[in-house]
């Protein structure tokens, strides 16, 4: 079972498993609390029931502190496992991991605008965003793609596979800033037979002035009005 207490001994699980070094984890642990707390009423169960018990009562929650709750739901929006994959994680049914998983993601979601972490989700607004803008407007960009169901519909299983993948997959164009190295704009998802240059294309991203842009080979020939790209070449050694 994976717990808080046991794998922030292990910075780098810790890490393989959330996204985040136990320092960004502990930035947001205090708004993720307050928020998860606000939605508690005296006298009331989480559902909203009179209670029957004083709180603390019956059987003890296997998420029972702030830090596990937290871990919960970073762990799952990191590997979006199966439910029933990531009840077994964490000790808990197929009925229990979905609730907690709808409990907790609107409250990370929250925490994270709160605390202005979120990327960018208008192309038009990338210009102006803080997170674009920190240090310098040096970013890179690249696509990124998630397995996902097999569509029932024929229409949709063709449009859904990835040729790259060998899968069928969702997908999304994103921007980093190379100095800080956090994601400062989300794409809309797309279905995973979408080329990422024409991705980028039709997203239509507005740069800031004199922003420069990293780009691999599934972006050739995107080459927006005033941005200066380059294309980062592998080693003979990461080749081999």
């Amino acid at each position: 079972m994976l717990t808080y207490t046991d794998l922030k001994e292990k910075p780098r699980e810790f890490l393989a498993a959330t996204s985040l070094t136990l320092e960004e984890f502990d930035l947001i642990l205090p708004a993720f609390g307050r928020r998860y707390r606000e939605l508690i009423t005296p006298g009331l169960t989480r559902k909203g029931q009179p209670r029957k018990r004083k709180e603390g009562g019956g059987v003890k929650e296997k998420l029972g502190t702030d830090e596990d709750k937290l871990l919960f739901i970073l762990v799952y929006q990191k590997t979006y496992m199966l439910q029933v994959m990531q009840g077994l994680q964490f000790d808990l049914s197929q009925p229990q991991a979905n609730y907690w998983i709808d409990c907790l993601l609107p409250i990370l979601r929250a925490s994270l605008a709160e605390l202005k972490m979120t990327p960018e989700r208008d192309p038009q607004a990338v210009a102006n965003n803080p997170l674009v803008n920190e240090s310098a407007p040096d970013l890179l960009m690249d696509g990124t793609e998630r397995r996902r169901q097999r569509p029932k519909n024929a229409k949709k299983q063709e449009e859904h596979y990835s040729g790259k993948k060998k899968a069928h997959t969702d997908k999304n164009i994103l921007l980093a800033n190379l100095h800080s190295g956090k994601v400062v704009y989300l794409s809309p998802t797309e279905m995973g037979r979408k080329h990422d240059k024409k991705m980028a294309d039709e997203n239509g991203i507005k740069y800031p002035t004199g922003a420069t842009l990293g780009k691999d080979t599934g972006f050739q020939g995107y080459e927006p009005t005033g941005v200066l790209t380059f294309q980062p070449k592998k080693s003979q050694k990461a080749k081999n």
